[in-house]
């Protein structure tokens, strides 16, 4: 094997940066995504319709965020640029959330507007950059991708069991805050000390100089609709997920048995951890099946997806209506466990498997905004989760649940419908 050969099956170095950024990045995130709905009820005294509408107004900032950082990167200051200013809004915020209290709430609603415009536009960027890296190993983009979802996901991990520690040495969520500010410090000492692997790989002027000549107005039509479809889809799937930070936890509070070092926080512990022993199994077999161009497509990749996650619902919806309706701890935390298990699976086909999607078929002029669309619609199911979580205590769980099943069962059609589509644009070869 020659030695450019050798080097083309290699992943880029600039990979392990933006690993580690993600991953204290997403350490602070989700420390406050563990924490937000328990923050707001225990120690802010306010109701489910409430800490549903800020829940889903907050998620909507961070996903919604992401098309301000795509222009910012496509077209003012460059991706290393918008990266560094999101880092330094979300450190900032994280503070000032560590300043609140139930007598002092602007604290509260300054840290999450900072954090929500600072995560977006920092994430965008994140995930242009990675793409960048990978354009000449385009058949090594998805398992960057899938490696990049690692290091989010290691982040994720502990940021239930730091929240946990600090409730429970403390006795209060605050403390969790400080913790994530200075993830965000740690975050942005790895970005500056591997920034040199793309001084301008990461803005877009040039890319768009460079290669977008060299595309028809048409194909760009073509694939802008295609993503658009994409991003259609993916707004019911994020619907879903993202009960994760609310009813589900609001079940693990009030349906499941209590234990001193398994609290609701704990349980989002769960579904990052099983992401990092399912990745590797999951790219090795992905990579046996390519040798055999067996492969599944990408879109192929987001439909078993969509299936996966409608199954977690129908898991949740048959807990309620075994106990959890009656919100007393009766129920075993296997059925959280469980349910995020099958949350696991559907999330690694979709989420990584969605980025990776964007990234190849996105016309260079227009790769951050379409990224930052991607978040808009994480944006949107985001917001849905919270807006439907305003109605968790208003009719029986297991019809809740069901309801979101059924949403994730419309959505699996709607990508069969735009199969044909969303394929055409994947990379050749795929089964």
């Amino acid at each position: 094997m020659s030695a450019n050969a050798a080097t083309s099956e290699r992943h880029p170095a600039g990979l392990r940066t933006l690993f580690l950024t993600e991953m204290w990045e997403r350490l602070g995130f989700y420390i406050l995504m563990a924490i937000l709905t328990l923050y707001m009820d225990q120690e802010l005294g306010w109701g489910d319709a409430t800490k549903g509408s800020i829940y889903g107004a907050f998620l909507g900032l961070s996903y919604f965020s992401p098309l301000l950082g795509g222009w910012m990167g496509d077209r003012l200051i460059g991706r290393v640029g918008t990266v560094r200013t999101g880092a330094v809004l979300m450190t900032l915020g994280y503070a000032s959330l560590g300043c609140s209290s139930r007598t002092l709430v602007a604290p509260f609603f300054a840290g999450l507007l900072l954090v929500g415009i600072g995560a977006g536009i920092l994430k965008a960027n994140l995930s242009v950059l990675v793409g960048t890296l990978y354009e000449e190993r385009p058949h090594l983009r998805d398992a960057g991708y899938n490696l990049y979802y690692m290091g989010i996901n290691i982040g994720a991990a502990v940021a239930p069991l730091v929240a946990t520690a600090m409730a429970v040495w403390f006795g209060s969520y605050r403390v969790s805050f400080w913790i994530a500010a200075g993830g965000m410090i740690l975050a942005q000492a790895f970005f500056l000390r591997g920034v040199h692997h793309f001084p301008e790989s990461g803005n877009s002027h040039s890319e768009a100089g460079t290669e977008a000549p060299a595309m028809a107005s048409g194909d760009i039509q073509r694939r802008l609709l295609a993503l658009g479809g994409l991003f259609l889809v993916a707004i019911f799937f994020w619907t879903a997920f993202y009960q994760n930070g609310f009813a589900m936890t609001l079940f693990a509070q009030r349906s499941t048995l209590a234990y001193r070092w398994l609290r609701p926080e704990t349980y989002q512990f769960f579904q990052p951890a099983f992401i990092l022993v399912a990745t590797p199994p999951m790219l090795a077999l992905f990579a046996w099946m390519k040798r055999g161009n067996r492969e599944p497509s990408t879109p192929g990749k987001i439909l078993s997806g969509m299936l996966i996650m409608g199954g977690s619902m129908l898991v949740m919806a048959l807990a309620s209506r075994l106990g959890g309706n009656l919100d007393q701890p009766l129920m075993s935390p296997g059925w959280l466990i469980g349910a995020y298990g099958f949350i696991t699976l559907a999330e690694v086909l979709i989420s990584p498997m969605g980025l990776s999607y964007v990234s190849k078929v996105a016309p260079p002029r227009y790769r951050g905004l379409m990224m930052g669309c991607w978040f808009a619609a994480t944006a949107t199911g985001s917001y849905g989760s919270g807006f439907l979580g305003r109605s968790y205590g208003r009719f029986p769980h297991d019809q809740y649940y069901l309801l979101l099943a059924g949403l994730l069962g419309f959505s699996a059609c709607l990508t069969l419908l735009l199969f044909k589509r969303l394929r055409s644009f994947d990379a050749p070869g795929a089964a």
